[in-house]
């Protein structure tokens, strides 16, 4: 009898698995590197195509071309431009429009769903089938359908401003957009601030001390006169030294139009109202869920401790959602944010429309400008996912999971 054949069956078989998976594995690496082969020929395919276009059209490649002068002029600016400056400023100036409206949709958008969210939760029959309607109507309508609803058939509609509709006598609406007054900086607003954000520091330091000295040695400390007098005693302080730190100037009609003030572009109020409702519907669906996955003992624990149904939410049913409730929100609070390049079928100077768009159309410069606003577009979406991520975090640890 051969020695292979006294050999246990399952040995002989350990071996031949042995060497037909090695050789699997050389013809995977084998795989793999054709593969990669492929990919770096069509990349240099690519990258001569376009180079050889480029040359044709006499277009410089590169980003020397932000150096340029504009030419054109933006409606909404956060910061001082010119139709002289260059498309580097112009870039700055679109990234911000884009910061502005996506933080202030995050914000109306949350307070909206959360709100909408307790209404489909209410024991009342009529709240309850209000937020109903308001989360299937919303969600299923397109958001550039409302964005243009919100745009030509509401604000549109608004009288001019010799007509404007007032509140209280300091701002007004028109279809020119909101006018609202404008604080002025004087000579006592920089150590106003400083001294504002000090107390703010402070008191939130204070509060977490207070908190661990309750959770650790269950001291309870009262720190509410301390805030206080951060808060609200230094800075008064700061202003009888060094003045008033601003003053207030209020909008005028002066002929067709108002003087004074600060001026909110209707462009932005539509685009502000359409993504912070459409987004909120979804919302309001997720942090349904989020308190639905709770355990329903937990509203009646709270109840048998003689709390309110508002109080025992926000206490004990709301911070256990929250980590059902976080990474289905991180992914609507993205997708607002890329949601916000719509605002360039309204003329809102985004920076889709004023740099991929105006400024594309003037330097030709496709590569270099699709480049740079898909990575701001991905940098974006990497720090809002960070952050919710350490939020999710902490709000796990907290609760011991």
């Amino acid at each position: 009898m051969s020695t292979e054949a006294r050999k246990p069956p399952l040995q002989i078989a350990l071996k031949i698995r042995r060497l037909l998976g090695g050789k699997a594995g050389w013809n995977g690496v084998a795989v793999q590197f054709a593969f990669a082969a492929v990919l770096g020929w069509i990349a240099y395919e690519i990258v001569s195509n376009a180079r050889a276009n480029l040359e044709n059209q006499h277009i410089a490649a590169g980003f020397g071309f932000l150096r340029n002068n504009a030419g054109f002029d933006v409606n909404q600016t956060l910061i001082s431009y010119t139709g002289s400056d260059t498309f580097l400023r112009v870039f700055v100036v679109g990234l911000l429009n884009t910061l502005v409206v996506s933080v202030v949709g995050i914000v109306f958008s949350t307070l909206i769903g959360f709100i909408v969210a307790l209404c489909r939760l209410s024991p009342n029959w009529l709240v309850s089938r209000v937020g109903e309607l308001y989360v299937e109507l919303i969600r299923n309508l397109p958001l550039l359908f409302q964005i243009l609803f919100w745009y030509l058939a509401v604000l549109a509609a608004l009288p001019n401003p010799r007509q404007s509709i007032s509140l209280f006598g300091i701002a007004f609406i028109s279809n020119r957009g909101l006018v609202i007054p404008q604080p002025i900086g004087q000579a006592g607003l920089d150590p106003f601030l400083v001294v504002l954000a000090f107390g703010a520091v402070a008191a939130l330091a204070l509060r977490i001390y207070a908190r661990r000295a309750l959770f650790l040695r269950g001291q309870r400390i009262h720190i509410w006169p301390w805030v206080l007098g951060l808060v609200i005693g230094l800075p008064l302080v700061t202003m009888a030294v060094f003045g008033l730190p601003f003053t207030v100037e209020l909008p005028q009609l002066k002929g067709f139009n108002f003087a004074g003030g600060a001026r909110i572009i209707p462009e932005f109020v539509a685009l502000t109202l359409a993504l912070s409702t459409y987004t909120a519907a979804f919302i309001a669906e997720i942090v349904r869920a989020g308190i639905l996955s709770v355990h329903a003992g937990q509203m009646e624990a709270g109840a048998s401790l003689g709390l309110s149904r508002g109080t025992t939410l926000r206490l004990i049913v709301v911070p256990q959602a929250m980590r059902v409730i976080v990474p289905p929100l991180t992914n609507q609070y993205l997708n607002l944010t890329k949601n916000s390049s719509l605002a360039v079928a309204i003329g809102y100077p985004d920076l889709v429309s004023v740099f991929a768009g105006t400024s594309l159309s003037q330097t030709g410069q496709a590569i270099e400008i699709i480049a740079m606003t898909m990575g701001v577009y991905l940098l974006i979406s990497l720090v809002t996912s960070g952050a919710m991520s350490i939020y999710g975090w902490r709000i796990s640890r907290s609760l011991g999971a």
